[in-house]
C-alpha cells in the first residue's frame, strides 16, 4: 500500500523538479529533442542493467509474479519500456512505474506548451476532468485497475507537481504562505478516510486516493521549496539523506528482486511464515538492498549522472571522475 503512495509522490516530485527551470523561463524548455535525450540518458542505462539483473533472478532464483518466469515477450516489452501499453510476465514488479514515468516524460513538452499557451487552470482541467469522468462512470464509481494503461490515471498527479513548481517564480507574498500547514490540512481527510476504512479498502480505491493525495503532496513540495518547515529542510539536506537520495533510483530498480529472493528462498529455511518472515526480511533485505543499490549505482547510474555523453564518459579521468 505504502509503495503505491511512494510512487505517486515520486511522480508529483518528478513533475515539480522538471518544471522548475521552465517556470523561471516563461514555461519554456530547452527544446523537445534535448529534453528527451537527457531523460533517456539518465533513466535508461540503469533501467536496462536492472532489467538484465531482474531477468536473471526471475529465471534462476525466484519468479517476480504468479504469472511465472519472464518470456521472450517480457524482454521485448520491458526492453522497450512499453509495459504500460502491453502485457507480459514481469521480471520485476517495480518496473510498472518506469513505463508510466517514460510516457509522462514523452508528454511533458506538450503539457508545457498547454501551460504556456493557455493557463494552469486549463492544463489541470484538460488532464484531470477526463480522469474524474472516467472514474465516476465506472461500476460503483470505483474503476478496476489492471497492470497497464495507468498513465492517463496518473497524469494528473504529475501535472499537479508541474503546476506546483510555479512557487519558485511566485511573488514573495505567495511564497510566504504556510504551505506546510496547507499540506497537512489537505492530507488529513484522505489519511483519516484510509485509516477508518482500512488497508483493503484503500488498495481497492487507489484510483481516488492517488488523486486526493496529489494536492497535499504538491503543497508539501512548495513548502520545502520555500524553506519551510526548517526542521524538515534540515533533515532532507542532512548528509545521510542526501547520500541515500543520490542512489535512490538504483535502490528502486533493484530492491524488489532482492526482497522476493529473501522471502521465498532464504526465509523458509530459517523462520516460520508470518511475522517472523517479515522481521527476517526486514533485517536481511534492507541492508542488502541498500548496499547492493549503492554498488549498482556506482557502475550503472553515477557515470550517466556525471557525464552527458559517451565521449565525456570515455574521457572520464580528464573530467574529474574518480
Amino acid at each position: 500500500m505504502f509503495g503505491r503512495v511512494a510512487v505517486v509522490f515520486f511522480l508529483v516530485l518528478s513533475g515539480f523538479s522538471l518544471a522548475i527551470s521552465p517556470t523561471r523561463h516563461g514555461w519554456r524548455s530547452e527544446g523537445v529533442a534535448p529534453f528527451l535525450r537527457r531523460r533517456a540518458w539518465r533513466i535508461l542505462p540503469p533501467y536496462w542493467a536492472a532489467l538484465a539483473m531482474s531477468l536473471a533472478i526471475s529465471w534462476f532464483v525466484v519468479p517476480a509474479s504468479h504469472y511465472g518466469p519472464p518470456t521472450g515477450a517480457s524482454i521485448l516489452v520491458y526492453g522497450l519500456v512499453a509495459q504500460d501499453m502491453f502485457t507480459a510476465p514481469t521480471p520485476n514488479g517495480a518496473f510498472w512505474s518506469i513505463g508510466v514515468e517514460t510516457e509522462l516524460y514523452l508528454l511533458f513538452p506538450l503539457l508545457l506548451f498547454v501551460r504556456r499557451r493557455f493557463s494552469a487552470a486549463v492544463l489541470a482541467a484538460c488532464v484531470t476532468l477526463p480522469v474524474i469522468a472516467h472514474g465516476l462512470m465506472a461500476a460503483g464509481a470505483s474503476p478496476v485497475e489492471g497492470d497497464n494503461w495507468l498513465t492517463p490515471h496518473l497524469a494528473p498527479v504529475f501535472v499537479a507537481g508541474m503546476l506546483g513548481a510555479g512557487i519558485v517564480a511566485a511573488s514573495d507574498r505567495v511564497q510566504r504562505l504556510p504551505w506546510g500547514w496547507f499540506a497537512v490540512l489537505a492530507a488529513l481527510p484522505v489519511l483519516a478516510l484510509g485509516f477508518i476504512q482500512g488497508s483493503v479498502w484503500t488498495v481497492n480505491h487507489y484510483f481516488w486516493i492517488d488523486l486526493a493525495l496529489a494536492p497535499a503532496m504538491t503543497m508539501l513540495l512548495a513548502a520545502v521549496a520555500t524553506g519551510r518547515p526548517a526542521i524538515l529542510v534540515r533533515l532532507l539536506t542532512a548528509r545521510p539523506v542526501r547520500s541515500l537520495g543520490g542512489f535512490s533510483y538504483s535502490l528502486y530498480l533493484i530492491h524488489l528482486p532482492i526482497v522476493m529472493a529473501v522471502i521465498r528462498r532464504a526465509a523458509p529455511h530459517f523462520v516460520s511464515p508470518g511475522l517472523p518472515t517479515f522481521w527476517f526480511t526486514l533485517i536481511l533485505a534492507l541492508p542488502v538492498s541498500v548496499l547492493g543499490a549503492w554498488l549498482f549505482s556506482r557502475i550503472f547510474e553515477m557515470p550517466f549522472k556525471r557525464n552527458r555523453s559517451w565521449k565525456t564518459m570515455i574521457r572520464g579521468p580528464r573530467n574529474g571522475i574518480r
